[in-house]
């Protein structure tokens, strides 16, 4: 897929990119090998601004931890919008879990969280505002990183076989364009649809269905984002049912048409 850069996610979640560009600093990057297994990447956002901005990001299949207003949160994935809104001048660094490794760190079902955002002290029985203090008193990223992973080292990272066979099904269905619905891959994975269903709902946090969808319009919006774009050509390769069907899908979850959001980047 266009968008995906393999063990950093999709630079194409990052809403209107044009406009972000201009007003804050990301950044990615490779978290130790300590925490390699459980955690894809580490993520830095900083901004210094005159007027207030709305930063919208396409959801993923993943659950993140980020240091936000003296604490470590996490987020679990959510069906609605992300849109983070950000005044004056600020940092945060965060760090995104391999879809369906953090099933072993929470201890129970992923989607017993979804469409929460909770105090990591909560969830998993660690006291994250040191961790969080040190994270944001900082203005070295790889320092911030450093206390983020001596704080997921603390909670205890267990390996779990099926959290790893869970992770290479959302894999396939991120790299293999020809599945486009969750039988599909439950097919792929030897289970039925009601198995994987409730494997991904143990693991990721989500259905399958969603998930599938999701990285269709993960490149979709990468299309939007590299030019002029045949949209009823992308919607056949994609195997929406229709142009029209694609110009729904990807309006509700970016809130508008991709025509449209391709001119206001």
């Amino acid at each position: 897929m266009a968008g995906h850069v393999e063990g950093r996610g999709y630079p194409d979640a990052i809403v209107r990119p044009v406009t972000a560009a201009r007003t804050i600093t990301t950044e990615r990057f490779a978290p130790c090998p300590e925490i390699a297994g459980h955690v894809d990447y580490h993520w830095y956002v900083a901004w210094d601004l005159e007027h207030p901005h709305d930063q919208q990001v396409i959801p993923q299949p993943r659950i993140h931890i980020a240091a936000e207003e003296g604490r470590l949160l996490v987020h679990g994935i959510g069906r609605r919008p992300f849109v983070r809104h950000l005044t004056g001048r600020g940092h945060t660094l965060g760090v995104s879990f391999l879809p369906g490794l953090f099933r072993p760190v929470l201890g129970r079902r992923v989607s017993t969280i979804a469409d929460q955002v909770v105090p990591a002290q909560e969830l998993l029985r660690v006291d994250d505002r040191p961790a969080a203090e040190r994270i944001l008193s900082s203005a070295d990223p790889k320092e911030m990183a450093a206390a983020m992973e001596a704080y997921l080292l603390e909670v205890g990272l267990p390996a779990d076989p099926v959290a790893e066979d869970v992770r290479r099904w959302v894999t396939l269905a991120e790299d293999d364009r020809s599945i486009t619905r969750a039988e599909q891959l439950a097919d792929h994975a030897g289970l039925s649809l009601r198995s994987l269903q409730r494997l991904f709902s143990e693991y990721v946090g989500i259905g399958p269905k969603w998930v599938v969808q999701r990285f269709r319009v993960l490149e979709v919006a990468a299309r939007a984002h590299s030019g002029d774009v045949d949209w009823a050509a992308v919607a056949a390769e994609l195997d929406f049912s229709d142009q029209a069907h694609l110009v729904r899908t990807f309006r509700d979850v970016v809130g508008a048409p991709p025509a449209t959001y391709a001119k206001d980047l």
